[in-house]
């Protein structure tokens, strides 16, 4: 056992200061010997509870204190740190007692005392020093300040008020880290202590591990003060020594007080705190009907509410179906009841009200809640749970008490005015939002050490850009699986310290902020279970972040701020003042022809979840007809689950018979063609198969998503033995159990998929009937954001609805709909003009009530020019908001300040004079307006103005007279290629808006040129052969066609030119065909994409797990696959041959699509396997999702065995992959993993 405890110790949650991790401050306690630990962060307690955690976990008695500040006068006075100090002080928790004095303590910093930092006071010290142990700290604390500038009876003062207030839970600390300082103060801490009875305690200043990561805690503080190593001005600590010391290097600091190396184990018996985790704090709803308790009033609500939802409908004239509904809503209360949720439930219920009454539109439901019939009839949801068959048990398990979790959607624009509601209401010491720090991710670890360490811009960048862009992707990992960064880190001294140093700082925290989301209601004030600072406005935020939170029993709700629903609100309100009504979602048939026409087309820009590029190839082929089909797109379009939408699809369509594993089965899969898209999927079947409990079958669910081989193993056990009682056959349950495990990890909440289903339709709705003001709604929700804006406007054009530019007459602050031919325009905002402000809007608004504008000097005359300066003019005159005035924008702009001059003047002669009489006679200056004979603006520089003010081509876009070329299929769209896998090769079409030659280090000319489309810019770079080729094409506005390769990068992406050509169709369809036709696809690229169309990456980077593996499938060690002798050949040679050998297909069924007999053919199995190689580059970018979706276009009998490069083992791929060997398959795939990744055996 060490003779000494380590009681100062700052760790990663000292942010930008602390450079130990918990973890390892843990561990080196244990390896020293060390019973006990303590925690003191600067001014906080982040850190305490996983800290509480990790000592518990390894036999340390944990200690958790803080390194609080102490202000000299009141911590309410805001002085200069000259007339008020402020001092360190070490608060160590001795008992539970402490502990809530501490949280107090620290709360009362932050929220009353900061400034510069969160200071304490005396008199908040005194008030909450029960239970807590005071050290008095290192030469930043008051006594040793006192010390060290000779202000000795200060210092005697201080250290008896401490006594005072501690009595003998005081100490006075020494500590030696060679500082000559320390040499002078200890000898008068010692003497001090002696005259006053004090006893005295030895430490040492923890903030790293071991002596050499001094250089780590220096680069931290660089980054947090922005400067750098070489900077002469920066903050420098001034010794190496401030580490993780064992007992005996203790001791050897201080032999001559050995007494004050006893009194840290003296002090580590005396703290004792035992916390108790997984009891639950629930708040309380008030005030409460006389007479009820909560679970009474509760039921009083729902029964009332059931009635009100159902009254009208044909379920409530079934008695059947009635008794049904009325029997699920007594489960669900009981269930409530028992496990003392009733309050929660009501204070969700009476928020949710407050926000009906106040025309705040909340969301229809989010997450397994919309499974409850309670939250229905509480009108918290608005998702018929009956209607839609959602288990209640997938939100609350009867049979595993956990938190509930109602996740709540309100308008965007006024998720503020909910959360300042229930401040008000249960008071600002109960409610809180939830902090959230932001870690030091590989990438970015490495950008802000380069700039600390002062490292040449292109080195650090270079390094960055080769850390794939996969999340969670460590260095080491990068440096594993990236030969590149490998190589670059071995051959340069520079980049390995560079990133030796990022790995020591990589996911250490680098700020706190507010989640997204989060908020917390206590019962009693919440510094009596967690510590808290300011957060926005009135609300505090908790030091301790969700997952923390969880663990001593808060209870989290989630505020979410939904844009759609401030959309769907602002269309609402333009539909009703422009027709007199508005649509009603109770009563629209969810069949409605024209929204699935429209959904069918894939013209689904703007619709919720239902916008992006994947998405509408999805709907183009599946040709949604009803509700459930739009359910199914939300739940099946991510990463895993979109390898069946082919199925799902050929499924809807009757292009092969579906067959279920059981017949009985059959109910449950039906909707969803045999596949299992829904998690409630996999409940109802273990409950019909093996007669579990719905409880029962959910966890169930959860134990067999872990795919931990030993729980596995148990649950098919406990299924297959329930599926036996229940008179099933054992290889039956078996089958239907191996495919639970495999859609184990695929399956989605339906609840949450039906929610989220509800907004997708209604938007879809919206746009097909009231496209105007769906478009002005859309518009006006993205108005900061140019690309948006240009989309959206780009998808009015193609609907027909014109996009009127912004007028000074009838613009107002947003995007408006306007009356007009057909369906109408839409009016571009004022606000929406780079340069003009709110207030400017405004004036001008209030202004033109009296009578519009008739001209640029009337208008000059009657605003405020303060706020309407001239700048403001120019760039509304630029974008055409004078366009229905006399002159055109180019006279404007000439006579601009003539006229704003004039108008001043006029202005200061009527101010002067007062005379109101004369109004008419100076209505307009003594001089005639002239309008200069100059030419008007070209159509480029209109177009360019427009560009730069309103962040778009308004009135025309160069490529407007190519918009058919631009979409033919295989052509990509700038805006899409963000969701595209790095590397991949495209095709699109543009304009170049700059150029950029250089020289390279070898004498050789490359190029960057900025290019954009109808909607984005992105930067293309030319490499000097491609320039070479291409320079005679490539000028300032110059409209052309490009295959690239897509680099993903941390601002966005960038394009790698392999050919450009002029835009032509011609030079289009060359390019489509040069681009490899076994290029990447995406995870669903649509059923008749071209080959080569570009991967989808938010499908690839999730994980690299194979594709539809068994979990029981046959994995070994083997030899790293060989080469196989047709790789040598080019690519086209090898698809030109397979062409030739092709043999005649059978025909396919009637009506069938062109694949449908080959897919549906169930291909005898052969003894051919085909071996592919997966690199760990392959791995970490993701292509293992592309992979599986190609091997499954080309079904046939040899098994599909994959090699992994990174751990030498070999995964046999279940039946479904079995493949057609062919050269235009193993074309694919090694022009998707590289050279020599396929071989047959």
């Amino acid at each position: 056992m060490s003779p000494f405890v380590h009681l100062h110790v700052h760790s990663e949650y000292s942010l930008l200061d602390g450079a130990a991790r918990i973890t390892d401050l843990v561990r080196r306690a244990g390896e020293y010997g060390m019973k006990s630990l303590a925690l003191t962060d600067h001014g906080v307690m982040y850190g305490a509870i996983p800290f509480y955690r990790a000592c518990q976990e390894n036999g340390i008695k944990p200690i958790i204190g803080c390194e609080a500040y102490l202000t000299a006068g009141s911590r309410r006075e805001r002085g200069s740190r000259k007339d008020q100090p402020i001092y360190h002080l070490i608060l160590l928790v001795k008992n539970e007692m402490g502990y809530r004095n501490l949280m107090k303590l620290i709360s009362i910093g932050h929220l009353e005392g900061q400034h510069y930092k969160p200071r304490i006071d005396m008199e908040a010290l005194a008030a909450h020093a029960e239970g807590i142990i005071c050290l008095s700290a290192c030469l930043g604390g008051e006594v040793p300040q006192h010390l060290l500038h000779g202000r000795d009876e200060e210092a005697r003062k201080s250290a008896l008020r401490y006594k005072e207030i501690f009595g003998p839970d005081f100490y006075l600390e020494l500590q030696d880290h060679g500082m000559p300082e320390q040499k002078r103060v200890n000898p008068k801490l010692i003497q001090l202590a002696a005259e006053l009875d004090i006893p005295l305690v030895a430490t040492n200043d923890v903030h790293y591990m071991d002596k050499e990561d001094a250089e780590v805690q220096d680069v931290l503080i660089c980054i947090g003060t922005g400067k750098s190593v070489d900077d002469e001005d920066r903050l420098k600590i001034g010794t190496d020594q401030l580490f993780f010391k064992s007992g005996e290097q203790m001791a050897s600091l201080f032999p001559h007080v050995p007494q004050a190396l006893e009194n840290t184990l003296r002090i580590a018996e005396a703290c004792n705190l035992e916390l108790t985790f997984g009891n639950h704090i629930l708040p309380e709803y008030s005030p409460l009907p006389e007479g009820l308790d909560a679970a009474a009033y509760l039921r009083e609500l729902c029964r009332s509410g059931l009635e009100a939802r159902y009254a009208d409908t044909p379920l409530w004239a079934s008695p059947e179906q009635k008794e049904t509904a009325e029997k699920r809503l007594a489960y669900e209360l009981g269930v409530i009841e028992n496990m003392g949720f009733s309050d929660y439930f009501l204070i969700v219920w009476d928020f949710i009200a407050f926000c009906h009454r106040n025309g705040i539109v909340t969301g229809p439901g989010r997450g397994s809640s919309a499974g409850s019939l309670t939250a229905y009839t509480l009108k918290i949801t608005d998702v018929d749970p009956l209607k839609y068959n959602l288990l209640f048990e997938r939100f609350l398990n009867p049979e595993r008490i956990t938190m509930p979790d109602i996740d709540i959607d309100f308008s965007d624009e006024r998720r503020d005015e909910v959360i300042a509601y229930v401040v008000d209401k249960y008071g600002k010491e109960h409610v809180a939002q939830i902090i959230t720090f932001g870690t030091m991710a590989a990438r970015a670890a490495v950008r802000d050490v380069g700039r600390a360490l002062n490292l040449p811009y292109n080195e650090v960048d270079k390094a960055a850009k080769l850390i794939p862009g996969q999340l969670g992707i460590s260095i080491t990992r990068a440096l594993e699986s990236t030969p590149e960064l490998k190589a670059l880190y071995d051959a340069n001294p520079k980049t390995r310290g560079l990133l030796d140093m990022a790995m020591k700082v990589e996911g250490m925290p680098r700020h706190a902020s507010t989640h997204a989301a989060g908020v917390i209601i206590s019962k009693g004030p919440l510094t009596d279970a967690v510590p808290l600072q300011a957060g926005s406005e009135s609300t505090a935020l908790t030091q301790y972040s969700m997952e923390h939170l969880e663990s001593v029993g808060l209870l989290k709700m989630d505020f979410l701020g939904l844009r759609t629903l401030s959309i769907i609100e602002r269309c609402m309100n333009w539909v009703k003042e422009m027709t007199g009504s508005v649509p009603d979602f109770r009563f629209i048939p969810d069949h409605d022809p024209l929204t699935y026409g429209m959904l069918g087309a894939g013209e689904t820009t703007g619709v919720f979840q239902l916008e992006s590029a994947g998405v509408r190839r999805v709907l183009k082929d599946l040709k949604p007809s009803g509700f459930e089909d739009i359910v199914s797109v939300v739940a099946l379009y991510r990463p895993g689950p979109m390898e069946f939408i082919p199925k799902f699809i050929g499924g809807k369509h009757g292009e092969f018979e579906v067959v279920y594993p059981h017949a009985d089965l059959k109910p449950i899969l039906a909707d969803t063609y045999g596949i299992i898209v829904y998690q409630e999927q996999i409940m109802q079947i273990a409950s019909l198969m093996a007669g579990f409990s719905l409880g029962e079958a959910d966890l169930l669910r959860r134990a067999v998503s872990k795919k931990k081989r030993e729980t596995l193993d148990k649950e098919r056990s406990h299924f297959v033995e329930g599926s036996l009682k229940q008179g099933y056959q054992e290889a039956d349950a078996n089958e239907v159990y191996d495919m639970i495990v495999r859609f184990a990890n695929y399956g989605f909440p339906r609840a949450h998929a039906a929610a989220y289903g509800v907004l997708a339709f209604q938007t879809a709705y919206l746009k097909a009937h009231y496209p105007v003001q769906f478009m002005a709604a859309m518009l006006t929700a993205v108005m900061g954001t140019h690309r948006k804006v240009a989309e959206y406007v780009l998808e009015c054009r193609r609907t027909g609805i014109g996009v009127l530019p912004p007028d000074v007459n009838e613009s107002g602050v947003l995007f408006t709909p306007v009356p007009g031919e057909g369906s109408g325009h839409i009016r571009f905002g004022l606000a929406a003009v780079k340069n003009v402000g709110t207030l400017a809007v405004e004036n001008i608004m209030a202004v033109r009530k009296e009578r519009p504008f008739d001209s640029l000097l009337d208008f000059c005359r009657r605003v405020d020019l303060r706020v309407c300066n001239k700048r403001v003019i120019e760039s509304l005159l630029q974008t055409g908001a004078f366009d229905r005035l006399p002159g055109h924008r180019a006279q404007l702009l000439a006579m601009l300040d003539e006229t704003v001059d004039a108008a001043a003047k006029w202005r200061k002669e009527r101010d002067e004079l007062q005379i109101q009489l004369f109004d008419d006679l100076i209505e307009t200056p003594n001089w005639e307006i002239r309008y200069p004979d100059i030419p008007k603006f070209s159509v480029t520089q209109q177009l360019e103005l427009e560009r730069e003010l309103l962040g778009l081509y308004l009135s025309g876009h160069p490529l407007d007279d190519s918009a058919a070329l631009l979409e033919e299929p295989g052509m990509q769209k700038l805006m899409d290629l963000g969701e595209t896998a790095d590397e991949s090769m495209i095709v699109t079409a543009g304009m170049v808006v700059s150029l950029k030659e250089i020289t390279t280090k070898a004498g050789k000319a490359m190029a960057f040129v900025e290019w954009e489309d109808q909607i984005e810019r992105c930067e293309v770079v030319l490499f000097p052969e491609v320039w070479k080729r291409s320079r005679g094409l490539i000028e300032k506005g110059a409209l052309l066609a490009l295959r690239a390769k897509v680099q993903q990068e941390d601002e966005g992406f960038k394009l790698l030119a392999e050919e450009v050509a002029p835009l032509t169709s011609d030079s289009v369809r060359g390019l489509l065909q040069r681009r490899s036709a076994a290029g990447a696809r995406p995870a669903y690229a649509g059923r008749n994409a071209p080959a080569g169309a570009p991967a989808a990456a938010p499908a690839a980077r999730t994980g690299a797990g194979s594709p539809g593996a068994r979990s029981g499938g046959a994995a070994g060690t083997a030899a790293a696959p060989g080469t196989r002798t047709p790789a040598a050949q080019p690519p086209g040679a090898r698809a030109n041959a397979a062409a030739a050998q092709a043999a005649p297909q059978s025909p396919a069924a009637p009506g069938a699509r062109p694949d449908t007999a080959e897919r549906s053919a169930s291909p005898a199995q052969s003894t051919q396997r085909v071996f592919i190689k997966i690199t760990p580059g392959a791995e970490l970018k993701g292509l293992l999702p592309r992979l599986q979706a190609l091997l499954q276009t080309h079904p046939g009998p040899a098994a599909t065995l994959l090699f992994y490069e990174r751990n030498q083992k070999v995964l046999a791929l279940s039946d479904s992959y079995r493949i057609e060997p062919s050269e235009e398959l193993f074309a694919a795939i090694e022009s998707m993993l590289g050279a020599g990744t396929v071989r047959i055996k």
